[in-house]
């Protein structure tokens, strides 16, 4: 199998394709839509694995090169799993996660005032890699943990200050990036497709 030396990364959300391209390895060639001014597909799937399916084929045949593509969000037990896949959408038309996660907290707090001990989540991320001759890979990955009481930590993106990972006492904002990327649903997915690249 010839490893893949050059792709373009199928997101406009700088978090993830920043979190992605620390992912890959360095001497892979890495592009952005914006490079190509492509806007991103509207996700018409109803579930991850469709949706990122939809983005990694539409940006490989606009730009003819493999697409790595990623649809993640969080799936909230009390919420009966969602926001899910409309978790960036959440925050309005401009994906704001300031307004998701106030809508989090709303939703959560309208079905239980005190939902401290029934706030088992989960972030899931299923990746697909797309091949400009039709071919294509997903895989998926979970990271299991629980929704905090309050916002903390200023790293990552999205919903990370909210989400507080199994077996750690930080939700994912207060985590240096090193440690998340190590633990976390995109990297789980990744470990899977690995093998494309090394």
């Amino acid at each position: 199998m010839n490893k893949i030396k050059e792709l373009i990364i199928g997101t406009n959300n700088t978090g993830k394709y920043r979190e992605i391209c620390d992912l890959l390895p360095k001497k892979v060639k890495k592009y952005s839509p914006r490079e190509f001014d492509i806007l991103s597909p509207r996700e018409t799937g109803k579930s991850f694995k469709k949706n990122s399916l939809i983005k990694a084929s539409y940006f490989s045949k606009k730009t003819n090169l493999i697409c790595l593509s990623d649809d993640s969000g969080l799936e909230i037990d009390i919420l009966k799993g969602k926001p899910g896949i409309y978790s960036s959408r959440w925050g309005g038309e401009k994906n704001d996660f300031k307004i998701a996660i106030r809508k989090v907290f709303k939703e959560m707090g309208n079905i239980k005032n005190n939902w401290k001990d029934n706030n088992k989540a989960r972030f899931v991320c299923c990746m697909t890699l797309f091949f400009p001759n039709g071919k294509s890979y997903s895989s998926q990955g979970i990271a299991s943990g629980r929704i905090s009481s309050s916002k903390k930590g200023k790293n990552g993106f999205g919903y990370d200050p909210i989400f507080i990972p199994d077996g750690y006492n930080l939700t994912f904002g207060q985590m240096k990036p090193k440690l998340k990327m190590s633990i976390d649903h995109r990297s789980k997915a990744f470990t899977k497709i690995k093998k494309f690249f090394t």
